[in-house]
């Protein structure tokens, strides 16, 4: 399936955005690719085996949310390279 330029335009507007028309070009020829790949897997759907265990006579093999204490928080914060109080201390991320 191709797309047309005066689709990338009508989605350009849509999306509040500006191209050139080298942008709109490679624009349109990509979004015709992927078009042209969701039509191929249009074609597939129904032949591979759903994944859904609701539609299958399967089991559930998740287990049970327990929860469980694996160590003592001192343990985590003993291990880590800088700390403040009970908290871990890492490097500013905004300044």
């Amino acid at each position: 399936m191709s797309i047309s330029i005066e689709e990338v335009d009508r989605i350009a507007k849509l999306s509040r955005l500006k191209f050139t028309d080298d942008e709109k070009q490679k624009l349109q020829s990509e979004m015709s690719d992927i078009l042209g790949y969701v039509d191929q897997l249009k074609k597939i759907e129904g032949k591979i085996p759903s994944l859904d265990m609701s539609q299958q006579d399967g089991i559930n093999l998740m287990r049970d949310d327990v929860v469980e204490i694996t160590s003592e928080p001192e343990e985590f914060l003993h291990q880590a390279p800088g700390r403040e109080g009970n908290y871990i201390k890492v490097k500013s991320v905004l300044e």
